[in-house]
C-alpha cells in the first residue's frame, strides 16, 4: 500500500481520494490556502462541503500550514490545484521533495511562450521545483471525462493516465485503478494534456449554443432546441483539437477518443464553463458574465487567451494555418477584444471542402 498526499481540496483532488481510500492507500487531503473552510469540515465532520459526501474513511485532512507533515514519508504527491495555482503548487511543494517521489497532475491548461510555442502545466510545473530534486521525481497527469461528483459517487469512469517515463504512469495506472475508475495509459503526455486544456476552451463555445436558444426566446412551440448547432461546434472543437495535436506532434486520434471527445462532451454536460458560454450566447461580453459568475475560477477564459495570444504568433514562423482554427480565434475574439457572439459557421470544417477539391 501507498502513502499519498493530494494538494489542492477542491472537487477533483478530493474525488481521486475515493478509489484511493478503496484500495486501502494511505491518504492525506492537504488544502491550499483557499481551502480552509472545506478542510476546517473535513477535520471536524469527516465530510466535503462542495462535494457533499463523507470522506471515504482513512482519509486524513491537513490545513496547508501543516503541508510538511502531510507531505512526509509520502511516495506520491497529487496536484489538485487549478491552473492558475501550478507555480504556487510546484514553489510549495519543492523544499520537501524527496527523490523518487511521483507527481501526478490533475491540473487542465496550457501557457505560451513569447513566440507562441506551447508548455504543459506538468513542464511548467517542473521548472517551479528546486533543481537539485527536479530530475529526481517524476511526473504524470490525468486526462478524459471525468466528472469529480460522479468519480466520488463510485460511478463508473474511463480516463487516461499520461506520463513520459512508461514505469512511472503503470504503476500510477495499478494504485489508482479500481472496479468503477477504469484507466488507461500513454507515454504522448504533451498530447493527453493539450486535449486537456483545450476542451474547457471549446466547451465554452458550445455552451454558446445554449445561450443562444434563450436568446431566441427558448425552444420553439414544436419542442425545438438547438442541437444542430451544439454538435456543429463540438465537431469544430474536435477538428481543431487534432489540428493543435498534429501542431505539437501529438496522437491527432486522442481528438476523437477519450482525451478529446469524451473529456469534451463530458464537460459540455454541465459545470461552470457552459454556463459561461450560455451567459456569452445570450448577449453579454466577457465583463458582465464574469460578474455575474464572481468567485467562479473560470479555467476556459485563461486556456482562449493563451490561445489567443499563441496562435497569431505561430502563424507568423509559418507553423500554423489559420484557417485551421476559426471557432477557437472567434473564441478569442470574444474573451480577449470583448466582441459580441458571431460564430462563423461558413468557415468551420475546412478540412472538408479541401477533401472535396482533391477528390
Amino acid at each position: 500500500m501507498a502513502n499519498i498526499a493530494i494538494v489542492g481540496a477542491g472537487f477533483m483532488g478530493t474525488a481521486v481520494a475515493y478509489p484511493l481510500a478503496d484500495n486501502g492507500h494511505t491518504v492525506r487531503l492537504v488544502g491550499t490556502h483557499l481551502d480552509n473552510e472545506i478542510i476546517e469540515s473535513c477535520q471536524q465532520r469527516h465530510f466535503h462541503p462542495k462535494l457533499k459526501r463523507e470522506l471515504p474513511p482513512g482519509v486524513k485532512s491537513y490545513f496547508v500550514d501543516d503541508l510538511a507533515e502531510a507531505l512526509a514519508s509520502v511516495e506520491i504527491i497529487v496536484s489538485g490545484v487549478n491552473s492558475l495555482g501550478v507555480h504556487w503548487f510546484g514553489q510549495t511543494i519543492g523544499p520537501h521533495l524527496k527523490p523518487g517521489q511521483l507527481i501526478i497532475a490533475i491540473t487542465k491548461g496550457l501557457e505560451a511562450a513569447a513566440n507562441g510555442d506551447l508548455r504543459i502545466l506538468p513542464d511548467v510545473l517542473a521548472d517551479e521545483l528546486p533543481e537539485n530534486i527536479r530530475d529526481q521525481v517524476k511526473l504524470a497527469a490525468v486526462g478524459g471525462p471525468c466528472i469529480a461528483g460522479e468519480l466520488a459517487g463510485r460511478r463508473q469512469t474511463c480516463v487516461v493516465y499520461g506520463s513520459r517515463d512508461a514505469e512511472t504512469v503503470e504503476r500510477l495506472a495499478a494504485i489508482f485503478r479500481t472496479s468503477y475508475y477504469h484507466i488507461w495509459t500513454t507515454l504522448d503526455l504533451v498530447g493527453l494534456e493539450v486535449c486537456a486544456a483545450l476542451k474547457n476552451a471549446y466547451a465554452m463555445g458550445v455552451g454558446i449554443a445554449n445561450g443562444l436558444l434563450e436568446k431566441s426566446g427558448g425552444p420553439d412551440a414544436a419542442g425545438t432546441y438547438m442541437h444542430n448547432l451544439a454538435a456543429g461546434i463540438f465537431g469544430q472543437a474536435c477538428t481543431e483539437m487534432s489540428h493543435a495535436l498534429q501542431l505539437i506532434g501529438g496522437t491527432p486520434a486522442f481528438a476523437y477518443g477519450l482525451p478529446g471527445a469524451g473529456d469534451l462532451y463530458v464537460t459540455c454536460m454541465g459545470g461552470r464553463t457552459v454556463r459561461l458560454g450560455r451567459l456569452l450566447g445570450m448577449g453579454h461580453t466577457l465583463t458582465e458574465a464574469t460578474e455575474m459568475m464572481a468567485g467562479e475560477t473560470l479555467e476556459s477564459v485563461e486556456i482562449i487567451r493563451t490561445m489567443g495570444a499563441a496562435l497569431p504568433n505561430l502563424s507568423a514562423r509559418g507553423l500554423v494555418d489559420l484557417k485551421n482554427f476559426p471557432l477557437i480565434q472567434t473564441l478569442a475574439d470574444i474573451v480577449i477584444r470583448e466582441q459580441r457572439v458571431n460564430l462563423p459557421l461558413n468557415i468551420f470544417f475546412h478540412m472538408v471542402q479541401l477533401a472535396n477539391k482533391a477528390v
